[in-house]
């Protein structure tokens, strides 16, 4: 990270290991979805609530947070350590005996909801290291949180389909990790925004921004696909491994190389790529690559299984190196003041969208098979690329 001051980098590093350790309770009952829906006796409706219940409460989450503009009203440090500490709890909850579908479902909605705390203050924190290498800083921040997300698929390599619950004991002691290190180790820098005071005008006039709306209309675009990809790539790649007769070990291996390490890699490379040739442009090439990944995997089914992980590798570097790059554009263009509600509400939008593909994707791959299944998904990416390329045109951000 050349050009960022020591103290910027030490607290960009410790703020980027407890996002790792704090997302780990996303995805961790997704992964382990059959062996929960077995022993839980789920629907297969309930099973699907079991990822979609997260996102809702982190749409909700958001919603109340950006409503009372807590982002920029309390101490973005003690605000996610707090909400991380919450998405511990609720995600320990679920391996209590007794524990019912319903029950479930809240918790994990629950989790959701307390995640929503987390990612908008670390975003507004990192932005607070610097001002002319904030690709970077929010690239490195994005980039930790698809390794914590996409951890699961590790854990899912050492738990057996009926030892689900250390999977969740595991995620829940990673998010109280990640608390005592928001607590105890991250600060607020030289550049961080000053608590503004409660407005109730202040979300209308931080959405009615033009640059804002057009760095959201991007964000928006790029997340109609993102979540949709990440929660059914294990399932599309167990497949793929199945039919050719491979250890089954295998797909969460590849699952976690294209989500996790793919998207470690992406995260940060276009992050130091945007602050030398633009953010918004940057953007652009992501979502021209990942939008023709979702084109062309479903086609490629047939291929050998070394293409088909090859392609899902450089999805998962595409389909998320544009994601801190709209957090970041947003934190140039909306109200100083108000940054923290600004994110706050790019992402509750967002989320609120990856509900509808999360949920389709599975129901495509039934009725059309994984060879269409994605092909839908390169909608999003179009629709950011003409956002993005007009914020490019009017502010070269």
């Amino acid at each position: 990270m050349i050009g960022l001051s020591r103290e910027a980098r030490v607290q960009l590093g410790i703020l980027a290991v407890a996002i790792v350790l704090g997302m780990a309770p996303w995805f961790a009952a997704t992964v382990v979805a059959q062996g929960m829906s077995r022993d839980l006796k789920l629907t297969p409706s309930e099973t699907t609530w079991i990822t979609l219940a997260v996102q809702l409460g982190f749409v909700a989450g958001s919603v109340v947070s950006a409503g009372l503009l807590l982002s920029d009203r309390l101490s973005a440090r003690r605000l996610a350590a707090l909400c991380v500490a919450g998405s511990a709890v609720a995600t320990a909850a679920l391996v209590l005996p007794g524990i019912g579908p319903t029950t479930a479902i809240v918790l994990r909605f629950v989790t959701g909801a307390a995640l929503a705390g987390v990612y908008p203050p670390a975003i507004k924190m990192a932005a607070g290291w610097t001002e002319s290498h904030r690709g970077t800083a929010i690239g490195l921040l994005i980039g930790a949180l698809t390794l914590g997300t996409a951890a699961p698929h590790l854990l899912r390599l050492i738990a057996v389909l009926s030892r689900w619950r250390p999977v969740l004991l595991f995620a829940s002691l990673s998010a109280a990790a990640s608390a005592a290190v928001f607590w105890r180790w991250t600060r607020e820098g030289p550049y961080q925004s000053p608590s503004a005071p409660f407005d109730t005008r202040a979300l209308v006039r931080v959405l009615g921004n033009r640059d804002v709306m057009l760095s959201t209309g991007g964000y928006l675009g790029h997340m109609w696909e993102l979540y949709a990809m990440w929660s059914s790539l294990g399932l599309f790649l167990a497949d793929m491994v199945s039919v050719r007769g491979r250890p089954a070990s295998l797909a969460p291996l590849l699952a976690f190389a294209a989500i996790g390490v793919g998207g470690m890699i992406g995260c940060v490379a276009a992050g130091v790529l945007a602050d030398r040739i633009g953010k918004s442009l940057v953007a652009v090439l992501a979502l021209a690559v990942s939008g023709a990944c979702a084109l062309i995997i479903g086609p490629l089914v047939t291929a050998p299984l070394s293409v088909i992980s090859t392609v899902t590798f450089v999805w998962g570097i595409a389909v998320v190196a544009d994601s801190a790059q709209f957090s970041a554009c947003v934190t140039i263009v909306a109200p100083r003041q108000y940054v923290g509600t600004a994110v706050t509400a790019q992402t509750a939008l967002g989320f609120l969208l990856t509900m509808l593909t999360i949920r389709l994707v599975p129901e495509w791959a039934v009725s059309w098979g994984w060879r269409w299944a994605y092909a839908p998904l390169a909608i999003g990416p179009l629709v950011g690329i003409v956002a993005m390329s007009r914020l490019w045109i009017t502010r070269r951000v």
